[in-house]
């Protein structure tokens, strides 16, 4: 399992890049899950009669993966802070979303770390936003 530990991270060091496949599971799961049963995510008949071509992705599930991508970079023991996300193109079954990431602060004192984040499929960018979390000084024993 990885950890990133405080004294390995600089200003401007990226983050591995995740691409998340986006499937009507993916998406019907994730939205029964955070009890989101808006029609717009898990019946394609309604959501095109709302306008869409297709189900779409709740800002849940978004902000669930955002998590997912922030701490499989940083490890375990990483805890994470203020999560600011702002959504853009939807994200519709079959087409995937690629994240990439960088860190912009880092604050040896608090091991607070502040990163970049950004999350694109093929109609542009889905999230961007910033992370805040707390890393761990040293690795664990």
């Amino acid at each position: 399992m990885n950890e990133v530990t405080l004294s390995a991270v600089k200003v401007g060091d990226t983050l591995p890049e995740l691409v998340v496949d986006i499937t009507p599971r993916l998406i019907v799961g994730a939205a029964i899950a955070t009890r989101d049963y808006q029609n717009v995510h898990h019946d394609k008949a309604g959501a095109q009669a709302l306008g869409s071509p297709d189900i779409f992705m709740n800002i849940l599930t978004t902000n669930g993966l955002v998590g997912r991508y922030v701490t499989d970079w940083a490890g375990p023991r990483a805890r994470l802070g203020k999560v600011a996300i702002k959504l853009g193109a939807p994200n519709y079954p079959g087409d995937s979303m690629t994240f990439r990431g960088e860190v912009l602060e880092v604050d040896g004192d608090s091991g607070r770390v502040l990163l970049d984040i950004k999350g694109k499929n093929s109609m542009g960018y889905h999230v961007t936003g910033s992370v805040e979390l707390t890393l761990a000084q040293e690795a664990a024993a």
